[in-house]
């Protein structure tokens, strides 16, 4: 099968990359931007007709969309709106029509800032309602529904659509809160971090093998894939430097009203994951675990580097 994965050069197409290595189905990895090292063919996500175009040259059975504007705070900005909308609504719209002309299949990354303005104190389910508080949430919130109303009265026979919902994805590719966190732990005396916003870390490695098992036996529906567990930002912090062995930081709690920022973050928005392993048997890690494995993986990248 041929499977086409856009953002490919971002943190969880890079680890599409590494999963693909050992998988007998053929990956075409694309991107608006270029990478040393790998190869990437060039596709705008927001053009139809490109797609459609190599869609029908690669014989396209599959998109993974792993392409989207995800800076949160930037997105507020009026100039940006547009644009957001476009990468994160309009363009998965784009995706979905090209694969149900072709009765193939779209797996669309989408996120837990669908939810957030409720008081939520329970894992937040798959068929919950999306209580989203800032542009990026809304505009993720409106393409999952560009992307059903594609397929509207379709039950999946001939090709349809997955949607997995993430959260606080980290990994050892590009910028991300764990990489941030094991540079300031290292270099700075003292942190504050947030510790009433509660979530979960997710491995993107993990989350790419997931994909990989649905995309082989796809179910139409949306799912929702982080690793297992509960911990706040601060939290997540003080594990990573427990991990790294970063032991010189104080880090300290503090509350979100002391970083004021353009929109406001869920409170709480830990993911029901439950259906994603019925349906799939996918094994969920422990988020400690696979953050024991990434921050093992950017040790040793950063030992290769200097020798």
């Amino acid at each position: 099968m041929n499977i086409l994965v856009t953002g490919a050069n971002g943190q969880l197409g890079n680890e599409m990359r590494i999963v693909a290595k050992d998988s007998s189905d053929q990956y075409i990895f694309t991107d608006v931007t270029e990478q040393v090292g790998v190869q990437t063919t060039f596709l705008d996500i927001t053009d139809l007709d490109a797609i459609r175009t190599l869609v029908k040259e690669k014989d396209v059975r599959a998109i993974v969309n792993c392409a989207a504007w995800t800076n949160v705070d930037a997105a507020e900005a009026p100039e940006n709106r547009a644009l957001a909308e476009k990468l994160n609504a309009e363009a998965p719209e784009n995706l979905a029509r090209a694969m149900k002309e072709v009765g193939g299949w779209l797996v669309q990354i989408s996120t837990d800032y669908v939810f957030g303005k409720e008081p939520y104190n329970t894992p937040c389910r798959p068929d919950q309602k999306g209580t989203p508080t800032g542009v990026y949430g809304e505009t993720k919130r409106l393409g999952e529904e560009k992307i059903k109303e594609v397929w509207a009265n379709s039950d999946g026979s001939t090709g349809g659509y997955v949607i997995i919902r993430t959260a606080w994805l980290y990994s050892e590719y590009g910028k991300n809160f764990c990489k941030t966190m094991l540079n300031l732990t290292q270099t700075k005396p003292q942190l504050k971090v947030v510790f009433d916003q509660c979530g979960t870390p997710t491995y993107a490695l993990d989350l790419a093998k997931a994909i990989q098992v649905i995309v082989q036996k796809p179910v139409q529906g949306i799912y929702h894939y982080s690793n297992e567990g509960v911990c706040s930002w601060y939290d997540f912090t003080q594990m990573i430097a427990r991990i790294a062995g970063h032991k010189d930081c104080d880090i300290r709690p503090c509350l979100s009203s002391e970083y004021p920022s353009a929109v406001k973050r869920p409170a709480y928005s830990v993911l029901d994951k439950r259906s994603i392993r019925e349906t799939f048997g996918i094994s969920v890690p422990y988020w400690v675990d696979s953050l024991e494995k990434c921050i093992a993986n950017i040790q040793k990248q950063q030992t290769n580097a200097s020798n």
